[in-house]
């Protein structure tokens, strides 16, 4: 069963910036293959010019966020093992750094192909890589960074305490008070309507497939539809779940990251034969579970008030050429929501809002008429290229959507002015 979706989206964005014009920069021929991937009108790369890339990127692979003896044990039959784990819960796995650094090695060669890898040499200024100091944030930011500027060695910048949340990703309530509290509730009741009902074919799915009949939690844990699912806020603290989604999530998000890890599919699936159907339908409810958090209106621009500041300067700023923001689904999400995107699902893809790896993209280019435009993209690994660890290249590129804004109309070439998505990013910051 397929969920209708209420809430803004996200996803990998990857923000592609115009330079200064004090920088132009000479017209590149356009290649067949960099039409394929972001489909282009004819004649595109006679009249403008890429600057800037700005990246919001979601973190690689990890593993569950909970460890041994948690809440994945007493729902799982007894007799099932899950994925043997490298590393401590919450933390990037060896197969993510893998996959980071193939799409880093991609983004080289199509950032090479416009020209704008020859400005770290004059400027290392000109390239930003700033993440989460959350090991999963900072070691994806560490190895998209070399896979990008191989032997150079760029800083990754980190600016609290490592593994703590630096309150510029932190998705955390900062503006509190009773009538907040009351419209973000009945937004989620207009949006997501009763939180467990939309869900309730796919937690049967994750039930079957965890066999939560044979577990120690049985009988008294039948169903996660028989605790009813709720949202709440705190001032200085994540939007939180209580009820049957957030435990309902803890196993989805678990069996999506065994999927993507483990190559024997019918291992990854407890020994069952599960379609891709299945396991977009299993990826569903921890992505109903996010957007009920972060996404709607008046609490995605309260938790992503800081990203948003960080975003609009780095697009104002001149002297840069490309910025590698590395946070969470949550950051792409709420940014997405502010922003006022319009709804889609990603093609090739089990998570259809926000892939793990995925990139948030804004191009930003300069146009002959002496204009500056902006083109934003969700670009992400196919559920494919992650489970095979496919290299990445121009002429088998990652996936690419287009993103659109709401109430904003593009040109003949599918480009907004620049000016007009700087004032919907002020927008969202001023709402707040």
């Amino acid at each position: 069963m397929k969920i209708l979706r209420f809430a803004f989206l996200s996803v990998l964005i990857v923000f592609v910036a115009t330079a200064s014009s004090q920088c132009k920069r000479e017209t590149l021929p356009e290649s067949k293959a960099r039409r394929e991937w972001l489909p282009r009108t004819e004649g595109f790369a006679q009249k403008y010019t890429m600057d800037q890339v700005l990246i919001l990127s979601r973190h690689n692979i990890r593993t569950p966020l909970v460890g041994k003896g948690s809440v994945l044990s007493r729902l799982t039959d007894s007799n099932y093992s899950w994925f043997a784990w490298e590393g401590d819960a919450a933390t990037l796995t060896p197969k993510g750094e893998r996959l980071e650094t193939l799409m880093g090695s991609f983004f080289r060669q199509w950032m090479d192909e416009n020209g704008l890898l020859s400005d770290y040499g004059k400027d290392p200024y000109a390239f930003r890589f700033y993440a989460n100091a959350k090991q999963r944030c900072q070691v994806t930011a560490r190895y998209f960074a070399d896979a990008l500027l191989p032997g150079r060695n760029p800083d990754v910048e980190m600016n609290v305490q490592y593994d703590t949340m630096d309150p510029v990703f932190h998705p955390q309530i900062t503006k509190f008070s009773a009538e907040f509290e009351q419209k973000a509730q009945k937004e989620i009741a207009e949006l997501f309507g009763n939180l467990d009902v939309h869900v309730a074919g796919q937690y049967s799915t994750i039930e079957k497939v965890i066999n939560i009949s044979g577990s120690p939690a049985y009988p008294d844990t039948s169903s996660f539809s028989q605790f009813p699912s709720s949202v709440g806020y705190k001032l200085n603290a994540e939007p939180f779940m209580t009820g049957g989604l957030k435990m309902a999530c803890s196993v989805s998000d678990a069996l999506v990251l065994q999927y993507y890890e483990e190559p024997d599919v019918r291992k990854a699936a407890f020994g069952q034969t599960l379609t891709v159907d299945d396991w977009t339908d299993i990826s569903a409810v921890k992505e109903w579970y996010g957007d009920a958090l972060f996404t709607v209106p008046s609490v995605a621009v309260n938790v992503a008030h800081p990203l948003l500041l960080t975003i609009l300067s780095e697009l104002q700023n001149e002297k840069r050429t490309f910025t590698f923001l590395c946070g969470h689904d949550s950051n792409i999400g709420s940014v997405l929501a502010s922003l006022e995107a319009e709804p889609y699902e990603l093609e090739e893809a089990i998570e259809k809002h926000i892939p793990i790896g995925s990139k948030l993209v804004i191009e930003k280019f300069a146009g002959k008429d002496g204009k500056e435009y902006a083109d934003i993209w969700h670009i992400y690994a196919s559920v494919n290229q992650l489970r095979e660890e496919s290299v990445l290249s121009l002429d088998n590129p990652p996936m690419a959507h287009r993103v659109r804004l709401r109430g904003l109309n593009e040109n003949s070439d599918g480009l907004y002015d620049l000016s007009e998505v700087e004032k919907r990013i002020s927008k969202a910051i001023n709402a707040y």
